[in-house]
């Protein structure tokens, strides 16, 4: 029995020690490099497994083959044994002597060759341009040219080299073709397409890309189909795909929406819990901005808890924490909704870190942050500050963010800016139905040396204004939160129509401003002018003759300003008070106290629809002298539509001209909406209703004495966002008119600056 045993172990040992043998073969007793150009042998022998003095190994041998290949240097490989010499033939890949781009207009060389890996002097292979193909694709179907092809040419050269030609084949811009939404049932197809970015093709539409196809655009648009639900009160609603198809001859996408709408819900009970000691809910109650039984609006939700969080912090409440607590009831179709504060937890400025600014001053971006090192952190301070910096107009960027500081307890604030041209210069041309014809030409630097200092001048010239204006401000006067500047000006203008007369006005101001307590301002100006009466005409009035000549006014004037506008530029929400007073007499010749107060409130009653409703009104008291014409109110024109410029009150019985009043008012309700013309276009429709008065007048003799009745128009616009500057088409129509007053029902106006 053992020596059976025996004779199975001892076989199956010669046998396993056939196989190895067989396997690894006789020593290696030489290694040969065969075809090498460039790279040195000793390169090659590196990456072999297999050295002199070794037994040949087949494993060994394929593992060397296979790193000589990942190397990138050669075309092909091949490992060959001759007895006990390996041999390794090699065919290097060619050396890249120049690249070239062939077809491409709307890209030019050096954005391309920015994008690819391969370069001139460096190893050629298929892969790496293969890569390359596809990323100069990704640049074309970014811009949206999907049907862009490229074609990679090699030309062999001597020495192993090649010339890489990307012969590109741009194509038209692969267009959206039409939009398709399934599922809605709430709104139709022409209101969904309102809300996303995407837009279908038009042959308007050569001045936006928003008609092409974009895949980040696709899921943004996905966002903004979500949120537009979800302000109506479909919280159930969700977008189930989005689907880009392009069409068989690539020149057009039709993208499509399928969309699950959910019931619609209102507001249930709406209330405000606190943990904060001290604090009383109701004290912020007025931050709340839905009411039970409203129509659910997740953008109210948010707006809420980002007034809550201004309140609280307001209050004194640094560190404050405001969740909504949501309850849903699907029987009922009610949200009850709780706002719970509680105090956040205490964190503190570690630093403040600014990033991205390589012209302007650090202390310039810094001095609007409301936060300092070591303050309380607070999130509200921290908008504000993000939206101060907008503001400025230097950045066309501005991201402000916080971080995790160093500890639990602190926090980094990361402000990443990215700048654009603070310079102007600015040429205009336009119409005016008051001025006619109008050119301006500006130059301008809003951001002076990167200090924030703004320095322009600017000439003015129409057929019956001709001025010259030179301003600088210092935002912040001996590095205090105080704005002061000067303006050095001469006008001249034409009232030979409306009076019979010219005035010219040379002078100066000198101003200073401040904020308050946001969002209330103050600004001071001191103003001394050379005012003249000047070119009256024989016919004009004899108060106007009797006027004629050189005064000098000295005015100290103050304004102050309560702003809570969504913006000073184009406002759709929001409300602002001014009040101002101008008292001329510390030297000087004239003397007078004049008074002036402007209000207006912003509705958006719907996406498209914002309702205007404002006025001004303002009051002059002459000191022992007359108030001369040149400082009263005229009514009529832009602040009165459907009468001509100071075509209301006072005038003279026997020349017709006007001669202002010592007080007026006026108000206007304008609602602007959409004319069914496609958004994009920029035209828009407004209906409006303007009244107002002007009297007062204290003259004696053959006139109409300062008639204060009331005057009012209705009227229809339009207003175009023309990619040539704002055009504006007004047709008034007086209500109540006087029979002396001057009608103007159609008003024109439009300019523009590049």
């Amino acid at each position: 029995m053992i020596r059976v045993f025996v004779t199975l172990l001892l076989s199956a040992w010669l046998a396993l020690a056939g196989t190895a043998l067989a396997q690894t073969g006789p020593i290696v007793t030489e290694v040969r490099v065969d075809g090498n150009q460039r790279i040195e042998s000793e390169t090659i022998f590196s990456y072999l497994r297999v050295k002199p003095g070794d037994r040949f190994d087949r494993a060994l041998m394929d593992q060397s083959l296979k790193d000589l290949f990942d190397t990138g240097l050669f075309a092909d490989v091949t490992l060959v044994q001759e007895g006990a010499t390996v041999i390794v033939r090699v065919v290097e890949n060619p050396i890249i002597n120049r690249i070239a781009f062939e077809g491409n207009d709307k890209l030019d060389d050096d954005t391309l060759s920015g994008e690819i890996q391969l370069r001139p002097r460096i190893v050629y292979t298929r892969t790496k341009v293969q890569t390359d193909v596809k990323r100069i694709l990704e640049i074309y179907r970014a811009g949206g040219r999907f049907a862009a092809t490229v074609e990679p040419k090699v030309i062999a050269l001597s020495e192993n080299r090649v010339d890489l030609v990307f012969e590109i084949d741009e194509g038209e811009v692969t267009a959206v073709d039409r939009i398709n939404f399934v599922g809605n049932r709430v709104f139709d197809d022409s209101d969904l397409r309102s809300v996303v970015e995407t837009e279908e093709t038009a042959w308007w539409k050569v001045l936006t890309s928003s008609d092409t196809y974009d895949p980040d655009r696709l899921n943004f648009d996905k966002e903004l189909l979500r949120r537009h639900y979800l302000a109506n009160g479909y919280a159930d609603f969700r977008v189930v795909s989005a689907v880009a198809e392009l069409v068989p001859n690539r020149e057009g996408f039709f993208i499509t929406y399928t969309v699950e709408e959910g019931e619609r819900y209102k507001f249930g009970a709406v209330e405000i819990t606190s943990e904060l000691r001290d604090l009383d809910p109701e004290a912020v109650r007025e931050a709340v901005l839905m009411e039970p039984g409203d129509w659910y609006n997740a953008d109210q939700v948010e707006g809420t808890v980002e007034n809550l969080t201004d309140a609280v912090g307001n209050l004194g409440y640094a560190f404050v924490d405001i969740r909504p607590q949501v309850r849903r009831d699907r029987e009922t179709r009610e949200i009850d909704i709780t706002f719970e504060i509680s105090e956040g937890p205490r964190v503190f400025v570690e630093r403040i870190n600014i990033s991205g600014n390589t012209r302007t001053l650090d202390k310039v971006i810094r001095r609007e942050i409301q936060l300092i090192e070591g303050d309380a952190f607070n999130t509200a301070q921290l908008r504000r500050s993000q939206q101060r910096l907008r503001n400025l107009g230097f950045f066309e960027t501005v991201e402000v963010n916080n971080v995790p500081g160093s500890a639990p307890d602190k926090t980094v604030v990361e402000v990443e800016v990215e700048e654009q041209s603070t310079g102007e210069l600015s040429l205009g041309a336009g119409f005016s139905s008051s001025e006619g014809p109008i050119g301006d030409f500006g130059i301008r630097e809003k951001n002076l040396l990167g200090k924030g200092q703004d320095l322009g001048v600017t000439f003015t010239i129409s057929s019956r204004t001709q001025e010259i204006d030179l301003s600088f401000t210092e935002p912040y006067f001996m590095d205090r939160n105080v704005s002061a500047g000067f303006d050095l000006f001469r006008v001249t203008r034409d009232f030979e129509e409306e009076a019979g007369f010219d005035q010219r006005s040379t002078g100066f101001n000198l101003r200073a401003g401040y904020s308050t307590a946001y969002p209330m301002s103050q600004e001071l100006k001191y103003g001394f002018s050379r005012d003249e009466v000047r070119n009256v005409d024989s016919t004009a009035s004899r108060f106007i003759r009797e006027q004629e000549g050189i005064t000098y006014a000295s005015v100290v004037s103050q304004d102050l300003l309560y702003d809570r506008r969504d913006s000073r530029f184009d406002p759709t929400e929001g409300y602002f008070f001014k009040v101002g007073h101008d008292l001329a007499g510390l030297g000087g010749d004239v003397h007078f106290l004049r008074n002036r107060f402007e209000t207006g409130k912003y509705f958006t009653l719907d996406e498209d629809l914002t309702l205007t409703v404002s006025g001004e009104a303002g009051y002059i008291h002459g000191f022992d002298d007359t108030v001369r014409i040149n400082d009263r109110f005229f009514l009529g024109g832009d602040d009165l539509r459907g009468f001509a410029v100071a075509g209301v009150g006072p005038r003279d019985l026997n020349s017709g001209d006007a001669l202002g009043g010592d007080w007026f008012f006026a108000g206007t309700t304008e609602l602007s909406f959409p004319i069914g013309l496609p958004r994009e276009l920029g035209i828009f429709g407004k209906a409006f209703s303007d009244i107002g008065s002007v009297g007062g007048i204290d003259e004696s003799g053959p006139l109409i004495d300062a008639n204060s009745s009331l005057r009012a128009t209705v009227g229809i616009g339009l207003g175009w966002s023309s990619p040539f500057g704002p055009v504006r088409v007004d047709y008034g129509y007086a209500v109540l008119k006087e029979e002396f007053d001057k009608i103007e029902a159609l008003r024109i106006s439009f300019g523009t600056s590049f």
